[in-house]
């Protein structure tokens, strides 16, 4: 007969039961204001914050990479408190969740970490320019923001058996580290239960075969497994690549059927998602077509190898339409001199969105996998009703406050 034995232990006066980890904040906790990460620390108020009450701020702990569940307790006693709660490079998990002053309110959600090791010898090829972001390295970064940001206690703990959604894509879909920069993975995070999680291996300037040549599905692969999904939305650079065999039903279906049989092969499920528009109108107000047959090449691949497609070229045309030209604007980044500092020349992108642009996206792709009936959908918040592209979110109502870093630099790709 075997006995199943649990063992606690003090690691850094961090308290760990067997993988899970605990920090508490109150006055007789592991937590104080002058625990700083990085300061013979392996946890604690990073990138020179601290919760004072009233700002924002970040924690970060040293943790092995896998997939976590984060459960925080949040609440103050001087203040009601309206807190947003970002992980990583500004994935968000919690958006505007009040709390009574006095009480506590509990929330659970999962998040990826991941670093760049790929077996003992071999590694993922990043970008320079991610380099030094909250990504690729053994810690869990969490912003907390909003009016009077407070949080009692959190715990984490391993959950590598989850559900794994896996993205593979480029600027359109990563996770951005500054404002006013976002890609639709790093809201999508907001809308799915704590019984899956979403790892985002999407980068800006990405083809489908530079996702390959860089490592980055080789590294996802050491990690998928049966059961879990990958979302594969490519098109923006692929359709720049010139010479021989190089086209949409060339060598762009070849480099996605390449993704599609390396995830059958771990017994996970491929979804392709059509590249969304740029914002371009023509003079009566409507969407001009700027990918050419690379959306047409994608719905072909899909049919060809049965697997699950959600259109979002034709979900985003209706909702640019809806904005309009002048109120899509709002959903990307347009921004007038001096809006951010250093900037002395306004910012006028045509392609990246800005968070509620990225939060419309990650509505439309939550749309797709409902009208899809692909069974990922149970993972869908029951908050979640129906998103009609025709229909956008007023921007005047839209509230997800700023992570408090900005940067100029426009992500590779456009």
């Amino acid at each position: 007969m075997k006995l199943a034995i649990a063992v606690t232990f003090v690691l850094s006066s961090i308290t760990v039961f067997s993988q899970k980890y605990s920090f508490d904040f109150s006055e007789k906790g592991n937590v104080r204001t002058n625990t700083v990460y990085g300061s013979g620390s392996t946890f604690g108020y990073d990138l020179g914050t601290v919760q004072d009450g009233e700002n924002p701020f970040f924690f970060s702990v040293d943790i092995p990479e896998g997939n976590y569940k984060v459960k925080v307790v949040l609440g103050n006693d001087k203040h009601e408190t309206v807190n947003t709660i970002k992980a990583e490079n500004r994935r968000l998990m919690i958006e505007n969740l009040k709390v009574p002053k006095g009480k506590s309110l509990s929330h659970v959600f999962t998040v990826n970490i991941r670093n760049l090791k790929i077996g003992e010898t071999d590694s993922v090829r990043i970008n320079p320019r991610e380099i030094g972001k909250l990504l690729w390295d053994n810690k869990l970064t969490l912003e907390f923001n909003g009016k009077y940001p407070s949080v009692r206690k959190i715990e984490i703990e391993k959950a590598d058996n989850l559900p794994t959604i896996f993205l593979a894509g480029n600027s359109t879909v990563v996770d951005e580290a500054h404002e006013p920069w976002s890609g639709w993975g790093q809201l999508f995070t907001r809308f799915l239960t704590p019984g899956v999680v979403v790892a985002n291996y999407a980068e800006s300037g990405q083809a489908a075969n530079t996702f390959v040549s860089s490592k980055r599905l080789e590294k996802l692969l050491t990690k998928m497994k049966k059961g879990d999904y990958i979302f594969v939305e490519f098109g923006h650079n692929d359709m720049k690549q010139t010479g021989e065999g190089k086209g949409p039903f060339t060598s762009y279906k070849s480099d996605l059927k390449r993704i599609i049989d390396e995830a059958k092969e771990k017994g996970a499920i491929p979804v392709l998602v059509t590249p969304m528009h740029r914002r371009r109108f023509d003079n009566g107000g409507k969407v001009v077509n700027t990918h050419g047959d690379y959306p047409a090449a994608m719905r072909q691949l899909a049919q060809e190898e049965n697997v699950y497609l959600i259109d979002l070229n034709a979900m985003s045309k209706t909702l640019y339409e809806a904005w309009g030209i002048e109120g899509s604007k709002k959903a990307f980044v347009h921004y007038p001199a001096g809006t951010f500092p250093g900037q002395d020349k306004a910012l006028e992108d045509n392609t990246h969105f800005n968070p509620y642009g990225g939060y419309h996206i990650a509505r439309c792709i939550l749309q797709g996998i409902t009208d899809a009936n692909i069974p990922l959908k149970k993972y869908i918040l029951k908050e979640f009703k129906h998103f009609d592209p025709s229909k956008p979110l007023d921007f005047a109502s839209f509230n997800i406050p700023a992570t408090p870093f900005s940067s100029l630099e426009k992500p590779l790709g456009n």
